[in-house]
């Protein structure tokens, strides 16, 4: 099991999140950032360079060391600045209030704990600062909501613990943000795996 999330889960993660029907998802969850900009679960780096000019620092976790090298690799040569820290973020180490934006790009679905992740992301952002996400998850329809909780104890053991099911809003919402805007609607691909959430949020 480690060789394959060593050497296999990466590629694969890789391979599956450059597709370019995610393309247009990832410039919006960019577009208009400033400042310190902190990206959880920043995987290879493909949101790197599409960063705007605004953004002076991003800071990208990740608990994977494979991925990290990968998104270290795409940063060279690109503005901003950026710094690489492997860890999760359930434990942030970054101080209070102190980042001004704030990245999710398919990061909550495989999280161990959301709320945790989202409690951190609350403590380390500026008052007026804002929370970006595009998520996959549970879908409004209950013949689909059934396959995803049928299919996601096998899946999440195959991609890194990805849950098919979580409803993203709601998690957002109890974690005490305030949904500014929010998009739903399918991607293309299997309706299970496909259902997604794009927005913004604020501190509540």
């Amino acid at each position: 099991m480690r060789l394959y999330e060593k050497h296999i889960l990466p590629r694969l993660t890789h391979l599956a999140m450059g597709q370019d029907q995610l393309l247009p998802y990832r410039r919006r969850a960019v577009s208009g950032l400033h400042g310190r900009v902190l990206e959880i679960g920043i995987g290879s780096g493909l949101n790197l360079a599409l960063y705007p000019e605004a953004v002076h620092q991003i800071i990208g976790v990740d608990p994977s060391p494979e991925l990290l090298s990968r998104a270290s690799q795409t940063s060279h040569g690109l503005m901003p600045a950026t710094e690489m820290i492997e860890g999760v973020a359930e434990a942030l180490p970054l101080e209070d209030r102190s980042v001004d934006c704030v990245v999710a790009t398919w990061t909550l679905c495989s999280v161990l704990e959301p709320e945790k992740v989202l409690a951190e992301i609350r403590r380390v952002l500026k008052p007026d600062g804002v929370f970006r996400f595009v998520e996959h998850g549970l879908a409004p329809e209950p013949s689909v909501q059934r396959w995803q909780r049928w299919l996601t104890p096998v899946w999440k053991h195959c991609a890194g613990n990805c849950h098919l099911d979580r409803p993203t809003d709601a998690l957002v919402e109890k974690s005490r943000f305030r949904i500014e805007r929010l998009d739903t609607g399918y991607a293309t691909g299997p309706k299970p795996m496909v259902f997604m959430y794009e927005g913004f949020a604020c501190i509540d």
